[in-house]
């Protein structure tokens, strides 16, 4: 038997057969003889593998607590607002995903909007938590006026994540409205009653 085989490859007639430049060489004999090859083509069964790196997953004492609105404003001005995509003049919003300690597991940008608007969908805001196993999120989003006082499409929207929470066990912690140097929070404002 040769030693040394340009390559392997598997047959449907001879499941374990090798060839050496022209010919072919039979692995399930143990005395096998060359036999040239055919001009049948071989078929090869292939398999593919997908190599995927994993990200460093920080240790629960290294995440940050969000269990207060300003925390949560503190991970927003060390996170997003220096985020390449954030734009201050637009409207941005943020879900902070967190474990069921209230550290924050990480972050996502749901949506950018306009100068006054920003587009808030259920699915797309819980999209992201539903996948990292969150047990609760904090929404947040900025006003480029500076004024954080809540809309009446904020107190809506807001009504409307907590009953979609509910739905997927998943709690809405709160909605934190960024403003310039102040901020709002729903939740002390009376909205999650």
């Amino acid at each position: 038997m040769p030693s040394c085989f340009q390559r392997e490859y598997q047959t449907r007639s001879n499941p374990v057969t090798r060839v050496d430049g022209g010919k072919r060489v039979s692995m399930s004999e143990p005395n096998s003889r060359i036999l040239p090859i055919t001009s049948k083509k071989p078929v090869y069964f292939t398999k593919e593998f997908k190599v995927v790196a994993l990200r460093q997953c920080l240790l629960p004492d290294e995440m940050k607590i969000c269990d207060q609105p300003q925390l949560a404003v503190d991970y927003w001005r060390l996170h997003i607002a220096t985020h390449p995509y954030f734009n201050p003049e637009c409207e941005c919003l943020v879900v902070l995903m967190l474990n069921v300690r209230k550290r924050v597991r990480g972050h996502q940008i749901v949506s950018m909007g306009t100068m006054n608007t920003v587009l808030v969908e259920a699915r797309a805001v819980f999209r992201a938590a539903v996948i990292v196993g969150a047990a609760g999120i904090v929404v947040m989003h900025n006003h480029p006026s500076g004024e954080p006082h809540p809309s009446d499409a904020d107190v809506k929207v807001t009504h409307d994540l907590i009953r979609a929470g509910q739905v997927m066990q998943i709690e809405v912690v709160d909605r934190v409205i960024i403003g310039n140097g102040k901020h709002c929070s729903l939740r002390e404002l009376g909205h999650f009653s």
